[in-house]
């Protein structure tokens, strides 16, 4: 830490930085930037005192685009901390490393994080939550909340730092092989099962279409499906909602839309039951 100048009140105060704003002014150009430029830009007179043209270097080069899984790719940022501070040491670290590197691990570590995250570790969290709060308790959302940050914290903290301390060794260790697939391609596989499971277990889709004659029902749809396929139409419902999103570019807006407007027809139309 000596022989790169970087501090842990350097570190702490990138870490707070990247954690807070690494969505904030959040837009195609440079999506996830401006973070990197916030969080060098609170440190740049600790990495370059009273030089002005290498402060205004230091921001401009993390300026253009970046983006990847906040959480997990915070090793990133530590990572490009670490090189800056080597670099700034008076280290043979040049712009184009640093510039490299970040462009090579921002999408694997968006993949693995995207697929352990928002694809299996927040559903099952929020599968939970939804039972504690079945009856309206906030019991799910304190439990949610405290679990979430308490192991993220940990986690986002251990990365962060240790990018720090490794720098450029690290991109090393983690694109020298084929490794990086193979979990993003395991934690998919899991992402895409709780998914499942998660609408599966409380997704609904009531159909209440019957058959009576002389005051006799004679067919009820619903029971029939449900005798032989339980939950078939929101398996249906799923895999139309992957049809078009994946397929047709649907946004998510434009799917909820086409939902309402079939929920509201098909319970008028006496076919579909709340």
């Amino acid at each position: 830490m000596a022989e790169t100048k970087l501090t842990k009140k350097m570190i702490r105060k990138s870490f707070i930085n990247w954690m807070m704003y690494n969505l904030s002014l959040y837009q195609p150009e440079t999506m996830q930037a401006p973070a990197l430029v916030k969080m060098f830009g609170d440190i740049r007179e600790d990495l370059y005192p009273g030089d002005l043209k290498e402060q205004q270097e230091l921001m401009a080069r993390h300026l253009p685009f970046f983006n990847t899984e906040p959480f997990l790719g915070c090793i990133i940022p530590g990572i490009a901390l670490g090189m800056e501070a080597e670099r700034a040491a008076g280290g043979d670290v040049s712009t184009e490393l640093i510039t490299a590197i970040k462009s090579a691990l921002m999408g694997p570590f968006a993949g693995i994080g995207d697929a352990l995250l928002p694809g299996t570790f927040i559903p099952i969290l929020l599968a939970i939550a939804c039972g504690l709060s079945a009856n309206g308790e906030v019991t799910g959302v304190f439990f949610y909340m405290a679990i979430f940050l308490g192991v993220m914290i940990p986690v986002t903290w251990f990365m962060f730092t240790k990018g720090c301390q490794l720098g450029a060794s690290a991109a090393e260790m983690i694109l020298g092989n084929d490794l990086k697939d193979d979990i993003i391609n395991s934690l998919n596989i899991v992402g895409l099962t709780v998914v499942g499971c998660v609408a599966a277990a409380y997704a609904r889709i009531n159909i209440s279409w019957t058959y009576v004659q002389d005051g006799v029902t004679l067919v009820d749809l619903g029971a029939l499906i449900n005798g032989v396929w339980p939950k078939l139409p929101v398996y249906l419902g799923a895999l139309g909602t992957y049809y078009l999103v994946a397929k047709k570019n649907w946004s998510a807006m434009k799917v909820i839309g086409l939902y309402l407007i079939i929920a509201i027809v098909g319970y008028f139309a006496g076919f579909l039951a709340p």
